[in-house]
């Protein structure tokens, strides 16, 4: 039986290392690390903690990782004229993008303009009508509507015809975003994004907060500069702490690297959300069935798509609606309208993944993916390229080809680790070869003239073949831990836990449990694979493959490992439909050890 350092060809295709140290507990269990307590720590250090450094992270705060505002190029300028508005009674619109860190940066700033006695107008663009980022259209109209003040959040970036005319109409507009900027910047009154090519190291350190992070940071900015001018000597100030929640999951439902100031973010906002003191996400959170407070999972994968649904097939402003109510009876009924949006988005996205992968086979030597159809929903083009994207190792472009009111291609696009897509996309419109595009390393979004599709894919082609052979030559599972099944236990998995947050940039903990004979193995539902593991300290386990059921180690596990002995490598999580808790195993890779 071999050791799993030695695999170097899993069912997957994939060689097996260690991420950090060898955490190997043999055929005991956590007690053979001379206790539990040290595994948290040696978790921290095989993600890039200095061992000085391990107190700071073993409980992320935000007074050990809040930056001051003011290292960030035009915040002091930003949180100036925002207290003016403030101040002078102004009517304040915030312009928000239409997914998750759009609608969570809008809503925390219409909280906290609410908690300053400031009423401020939410405005989110349809999708499909009026596309990504602010229009010069919306801002007239707005501006011509009465508004003072625009504050656009996680979109403006690259908005030069927009800010323009916002300016020429004489609204002032404060910018607040991530995505990757270029050496021009739009006419804004202030641009507040950590991207920024002119930004300190400092405060580049910070670009992979997501939009509602650098939201929360103008907030901070912002009643510091009341504070000063003596706004709260006859108020109380708001408290920011309760925002935190908004910040968790526009964070984690952005695919936000959860490192540094966001692993402190996403800690503090998943205990204020347990609170359920917004009301919007506490019916959220009874809307996706969930009976215990959220997890950094669950921000992901139940309570980020439904809001999402709203600005990819429905009303985008829902989710803002949702999480700045204050009326429960609302808050239900909005909860549901998205609920039912998802499982339409669901079935709208089953569609277009069929449609995509039937041309995927055709690009196998390529090294971009690149897949357009007619008829396909922008609203879901984006997850299909990220499930894409998963399946083949590679960065995935999806276009719709119809999919605005010009008949011109809305694409999205998400990446790899290691391949930065979105300075791609930037590249591509500068080339001339896009309408519009932008976005950050992991994810892009574009608008491509029909004509120009060809020459799109054979240009990306060209400009990130090395990239992308370089990000993959070195791809293998990485192991945090490898144990027999009698190691497998609750308390283990409550320890893991404590070394998270989890997510892009501090992936969750993978074990490697074995050698194990399959006593069970059959399918659930339409892929996924589900087994009952058995090890030779006489233990047995539950494990469950999702999505698993097509793919060689799919296949391998149901037809091919039939007495044969097995690494099972992937998540450890808590089992508790039973009587009392379980420890089981969601399955990403296995091995033969035979």
């Amino acid at each position: 039986m071999i050791p799993v350092t030695a695999i170097t060809q899993s069912l997957s295709g994939l060689a097996w290392r260690w991420r950090g140290g060898n955490m190997d507990l043999g055929h005991g269990n956590a007690s053979a690390l001379g206790g539990l307590d040290d595994l948290v720590d040696q978790l921290l250090l095989s993600r890039g903690v200095e061992r000085t450094d391990l107190e700071r992270h073993r409980r992320p705060t935000l007074r050990d990782f809040l930056p001051d505002p003011s290292i960030f190029r035009d915040m002091d300028n930003a949180a100036a004229r925002l207290a003016d508005a403030v101040t002078g009674g102004e009517a304040i619109t915030v312009y928000g993008d239409y997914d998750v860190d759009g609608a969570t940066s809008a809503a925390l700033l219409i909280r906290f303009l609410r908690g300053l006695g400031v009423s401020a107008r939410p405005y989110i663009p349809d999708r499909l009508l009026e596309g990504y980022g602010p229009s010069a259209e919306a801002l007239v109209r707005l501006a011509r509507e009465g508004a003072q003040l625009i504050v656009t959040v996680d979109c403006g970036a690259m908005a030069y015809e927009a800010l323009g005319a916002a300016k020429a109409e004489g609204v002032d507009v404060i910018v607040v975003d991530h995505h990757k900027c270029a050496e021009e910047l739009p006419p804004a009154t202030a641009l507040v994004n950590p991207n920024r090519l002119d930004e300190s190291d400092e405060a580049a350190s910070h670009g992979h907060m997501a939009a509602v992070g650098v939201a929360f940071l103008l907030a901070v900015a912002t009643l510091r500069t009341l504070r000063e001018r003596g706004f709260f000597a006859s108020r109380r100030a708001p408290d920011l702490m309760a925002l935190l929640d908004l910040v968790a999951l526009g964070t984690v439902a952005d695919v936000a690297q959860i490192r540094g100031l966001n692993r402190a973010y996403v800690a503090q906002g998943l205990k204020i959300m347990a609170r359920r003191e917004n009301v919007g996400l506490a019916a959220l959170i009874d809307a996706s069935r969930l009976k215990r407070a959220p997890t950094c999972s669950d921000l992901g994968f139940a309570l980020g798509p439904r809001i999402n649904a709203a600005g990819r097939i429905g009303d985008s402003g829902l989710g803002v609606r949702l999480l700045t109510t204050e009326d429960a009876e609302e808050a239900r009924t909005i909860a549901a309208q998205l609920s039912e949006l998802n499982d339409e988005r669901r079935a709208i996205e089953q569609a277009v993944q069929e449609a995509a992968e039937a041309q995927v086979d055709a690009q196998h030597n390529r090294s971009v993916v690149v897949v357009h159809g007619s008829g396909w929903h922008p609203g879901v083009i984006g997850i299909v390229a990220g499930r894409i994207k998963e399946k083949t190792g590679k960065p995935t472009l999806v276009i719709a080809e119809d999919g605005d009111a010009d008949g011109n291609g809305k694409g999205s696009g998400r990446s790899i680790a290691g391949v930065d897509l979105g300075a791609a996309i930037i590249a591509a419109r500068a080339a001339g070869l896009l309408i519009a595009g932008g976005g950050h390393a992991m994810a892009c979004g574009l608008t491509v003239a029909p004509d120009q599709l060809s020459r799109l894919t054979d240009w990306l082609e060209e400009r990130l073949a090395r990239e992308v052979a370089n990000a993959r030559r070195g791809q293998a599972l990485l192991l945090d831990l490898s144990l027999a099944p009698g190691g497998l236990t609750p308390d283990l998995v409550e320890k893991l836990e404590g070394a998270g947050p989890f997510g892009i940039g501090w992936p969750g903990p993978r074990i490697a449990v074995g050698p194990v004979r399959l006593i069970k193995c059959d399918l659930v539902g339409a892929d996924h694979v589900r087994m009952v593991a058995g090890g030779q300290d006489g233990r047995s386990f539950k494990a469950m493959a999702f999505r698993a059921a097509e793919t060689e180690m799919g296949q391998a596990l149901l037809h091919a490992s039939r007495g044969r002995q097995l690494w099972l490598a992937g998540r450890a999580k808590i089992d508790d439909w039973g009587s009392r808790p379980a420890a089981e195993l969601h399955v990403e890779d296995a091995a033969f050890a035979d």
